[in-house]
């Protein structure tokens, strides 16, 4: 049975599973019944498209280079360990909207973290936040035998358009989780990105 992580919680991977170094990184979402509704009507705008992305940090907690992130419009990382597995422009579905392959035996030793981002596309001209969002998630999955081991759930936040779901960090040598859901109020990831940059 997977643990549910509370905001902040961090919990060593090893010991969700020990030698685990294969995982997957599903994001999830639905749109929720205000879905469209800030500067236009729901038939102007029917989908709400979050876009999930990586990205990587080095040991000062900082990115100065595109390649580190992964995003649909880069989905796989040099090193081979990170690769995102498609847009999804709707959230319509069952199960994970978009998900993230880790591979932690193939990161680099200069990163030192992996954060989780979920941003809202073209919000800004859009009007939309994640309060017309429902049933955010993020959650690890061994990709050995397909075992659930950690999720975070989130509800919709007003005027919030980009998420920090959670990180993947590296301390005395090994690799743990953090949920964060930390909101911000940006125009998409590139504004995210800023957060970290160096």
């Amino acid at each position: 049975m997977a643990i549910e992580l509370q905001q902040g919680q961090s919990i060593s991977i090893s010991k969700l599973s020990p030698g685990l170094s294969k995982i997957l990184c599903g994001l999830g979402w639905d749109l929720g019944k205000h879905s469209g509704g800030g500067l236009f009507s729901n038939e102007e705008i029917p989908n709400c498209d979050l876009d999930a992305s990586v990205i990587c940090l080095d040991s000062n907690g900082t990115i100065n280079d595109p390649d580190q992130i992964i995003y649909f419009d880069n989905l796989q990382h040099k090193c081979g360990g990170l690769t995102h597995l498609g847009d999804n422009k709707t959230g319509v579905g069952i199960g994970d909207d978009e998900q993230i392959l880790v591979d932690l035996d193939l990161i680099p030793p200069e990163i030192h973290k992996l954060v989780f981002t979920v941003s809202i596309y073209e919000c800004q001209i859009r009007g939309q936040d994640f309060s017309q969002i429902d049933n955010a998630y993020v959650r690890l999955v061994d990709r050995q035998n397909e075992q659930e081991l950690a999720r975070y759930d989130l509800s919709g936040q007003a005027g919030v358009t980009g998420l920090i779901m959670a990180e993947i960090y590296r301390q005395d040598g090994e690799w743990f989780i953090r949920a964060l859901g930390q909101g911000l109020q940006v125009s998409g990831l590139e504004e995210i990105v800023k957060v970290y940059a160096a």
